[in-house]
């Protein structure tokens, strides 16, 4: 167990985490943007001045730690978090770990052994990354919808790392899948099972899913509030009062999978009408919607099927300090 969990500030007391949003994203890129001569303009203090005003607004609903699970192959530039953090006086948290096949894993790591790219993600979590003393607070795992042999050793990487550091484990499971999966390779490698999020398993509609995921004794993410396209919220609010009503109040997380800035979209599996509309909404300030959604919108509903204030605090506030801590379930950070 520990008393701190480390952002890219430096080491914070997890008393004064404050409520946290377990998976977010400030600056996220599809791999191969950069070969597009027109996506090359990027100006930083914008964004930086963006990013930090649109975190900022979290405060006024508690939030004092901001995670930004972001792959290492997908954009993630600690300097850049570092500097939002510091200009909107946030702690945020980053990680260490790569993404799924379909949109990751690098030829150069995909051909080394798990030890080798575990030595890495230790690395990154005990020296720093990218030549900085920022070092990852978690490590992100993620696997598509059948998890293939790559996908697999990099997880098994991951339990290296987390039993060899202690740092929790936050996934990634496309549209709900395999989030047993993940909790067998967690497991066979020795990771205590609450240091584990298994990530976006409100993709999964199915409450017998949800039942496996926390049975396993793992914390269950409910952190893509907001991507109605998958399902609608109305549907995540009835499963999650049916996880709080099961006894399980203790493992839920909320977050919300947003990003401040996404670039080359046209990387993703859509079609160019659909591209074109999302670019607009984009363009529009529209899409995505505000971090600040899931207090104005979400929460709402699940205080109109009856869930208390101090139920959503707990979720909030007790177990994210409780997941970075090491702490078992029903234990105070």
């Amino acid at each position: 167990m520990t008393d701190t969990v480390e952002t890219v500030r430096g080491p914070v007391k997890i008393t004064d985490m404050g409520r946290t949003l377990i998976h977010e994203h400030l600056y996220v890129t599809i791999p191969g943007w950069e070969f597009e001569p027109e996506l090359a303009e990027f100006d930083r203090d914008a964004f930086i001045e963006e990013a930090a005003g649109k975190v900022v607004d979290l405060e006024e609903f508690g939030v004092g730690t901001f995670v930004d699970p972001c792959p290492i192959e997908l954009g993630r530039d600690v300097g850049l978090i570092y500097e939002v953090s510091e200009k909107a006086d946030m702690h945020i948290v980053c990680t260490t770990g790569f993404y799924f096949e379909e949109f990751g894993l690098p030829a150069y790591w995909r051909h080394q052994d798990a030890e080798d790219i575990a030595a890495h993600y230790i690395k990154e979590i005990t020296q720093g990354i990218d030549g900085t003393n920022i070092r990852a607070g978690a490590i992100k795992v993620a696997t598509g919808e059948e998890i293939t042999g790559y996908e697999r050793k990099f997880a098994t990487a991951a339990t290296i790392a987390q039993v060899e550091t202690g740092v929790p484990i936050i996934t990634h499971t496309e549209k709900g899948c395999c989030g047993p999966d993940q909790q067998d390779i967690f497991a066979g490698g020795g990771v205590d099972m609450h240091k584990c999020v298994i990530g976006h398993s409100c993709g999964n509609p199915d409450p017998a899913y949800h039942k496996k995921i926390v049975d396993r004794g793992t914390y269950i993410g409910f952190d893509r509030v907001g991507y109605e396209m998958i399902h609608p919220d109305s549907l995540r609010a009835d499963n999650l009062v049916k996880l709080i009503d099961a006894g399980h109040i203790d493992q839920i997380m909320l977050s919300q999978d947003k990003f401040c800035h996404l670039k080359g979209i046209k990387g993703l599996p859509m079609t160019r009408e659909e591209i074109t509309e999302i670019e607009k909404l984009i363009d529009d300030g529209v899409f995505p919607a505000p971090y600040t959604d899931i207090f104005t919108n979400f929460l709402p509903m699940l205080k109109e099927r009856g869930v208390s204030d101090e139920d959503i605090d707990h979720i909030l506030r007790v177990n994210p300090q409780r997941f970075f801590s090491g702490e078992p379930f029903g234990a105070n950070a």
